[in-house]
């Protein structure tokens, strides 16, 4: 590991200073993916900034007919939260089924979608349920937030203050993880809106990351059963393929998984 500075911020106006102020600096959240980078020396930041003492950042809380949700909350109190599970149970099962009990004590929400890794989970709940990213600057719909690979719409020193959720009549969550890692190969997140209206988003499956299926939506809306999906693949072009999948395979796995994450709404 690269020498780096170390601070823990009281206050997002500090924090915020902090990065300002820094050549190069990285707000620290669970640290389950920065962390790593840096003991391989593939990351260098000249100064880390950890957020999680901020109650500002942290908290579920009712917000409209959905919720809102602190950069800093770790994904086993996302999981845990009767709200969660009242509100959006396909959120609290996204939250439940990454990596194991020690990663989701530490990780966090924040840290996962400025990450945005493409076989992370949170993306597709996001992007499915039309979630809205604040940030200490601005307000930005998750399908602007996520723009590639690893990359989103954040600029240098803009810190994920938490993410609002609208209501939804359904949701649910189904992936396939690597046996290994947990992340997932393909992962499907339904939400069914109470006009009736259906979202559907992939993770796992894409090389620029999570995607949604307007065909899928299409098909749901009309039928609400995993029948209506069950024919429905996406193109293999634009999938990833790697020694633990073929992009034919991942196409196959998008619609098993939208298959069960509708079953399991329904």
């Amino acid at each position: 590991m690269y020498e780096t500075t170390y601070h823990r911020a009281g206050s997002l106006a500090e924090a915020a200073d902090l990065m300002g102020k820094s050549d190069d600096g990285k707000v620290l959240g669970g640290g389950q993916t920065l962390l790593p980078t840096m003991k391989q020396r593939l990351a260098a930041p000249s100064d880390l900034v950890d957020v999680t003492r901020i109650g500002d950042l942290k908290g579920i809380r009712e917000e409209g007919d959905g919720l809102s949700i602190g950069a800093a909350t770790t994904h086993a109190e996302v999981a845990a939260s009767d709200l969660v599970k009242q509100t959006l149970p396909g959120l609290a099962t996204l939250a439940g089924g990454i990596g194991d009990p020690a990663v989701r004590h530490m990780g966090t929400l924040g840290g996962s979608i400025a990450n945005n890794d493409p076989a992370a989970d949170y993306p597709a709940a996001l992007v499915a349920l039309g979630a809205t990213v604040v940030t200490n600057n601005r307000e930005l719909p998750a399908e602007d937030f996520f723009t590639g690979l690893f990359e989103t719409a954040l600029e240098d020193d803009e810190i994920i203050v938490s993410v609002k959720f609208p209501g939804a009549a359904a949701t649910a969550y189904s992936k396939y993880p690597n046996p290994a890692s947990r992340y997932a190969m393909a992962g499907v997140f339904v939400a069914k809106a109470a006009d009736g209206s259906v979202r559907v988003a992939v993770t796992g499956a894409g090389q620029d990351g999570v995607f949604r299926m307007g065909e899928m939506e299409t098909a749901l809306a009309r039928e609400w059963s995993p029948e209506a999906v069950a024919k429905i693949s996406p193109a293999s072009d634009g999938l990833l393929s790697d020694i633990h999948g073929s992009a034919a395979y991942r196409a196959n796995l998008v619609t098993v998984m939208a298959k069960r994450a509708v079953a399991a709404a329904s």
